[in-house]
């Protein structure tokens, strides 16, 4: 196992590629690699979502590099995850996490763990837009 495990933390205004993180956490001891991407989805508790805003608190890097950083300390295992900011479409890539582990099982808990606290501890929020003109803001990341 490699001594750095948080690999990849950035927050970026440019469209995400998930072969980034993936490259990033994969070694030769890992036989499972889980990458997890979120998208802006085109409806919301109902209703119809036209596109997405995300804003980031000047210091949100430094707050997704410490969650990756303790996640990867806790669970051993090499992470990854890039959250995009600005305004996104239907479809776009909000979120990319990866995570590599030997067997799938633990990659896929400790990926839903990372993606959890990005969502809760990462100071990211996003302004939903709605078909009908209206808009929400949403204390969230994914």
């Amino acid at each position: 196992m490699s001594e750095t495990h948080a690999l990849l933390a950035r927050i970026s205004d440019q469209p995400l590629n998930p072969d980034e993180v993936e490259k990033s956490v994969t070694g030769p001891e890992h036989g499972a690699v889980v990458v997890f991407t979120g998208k802006v989805r085109n409806h919301d508790g109902g209703q119809a979502v036209s596109a997405l805003e995300y804003s980031a608190h000047p210091d949100a890097e430094k707050f997704l590099a410490r969650v990756c950083a303790e996640v990867a300390a806790e669970s051993g295992l090499p992470v990854a995850a890039l959250h995009r900011i600005g305004a996104l479409t239907i479809g776009d890539i909000a979120i990319a996490v990866a995570v590599a582990a030997p067997h799938r099982r633990e990659a896929f808990i400790v990926c839903a763990d990372l993606v959890d606290r990005i969502k809760h501890e990462v100071p990211i929020w996003k302004r939903q837009l709605f078909a009908d003109g209206m808009s929400e803001w949403v204390n969230a990341c994914g």
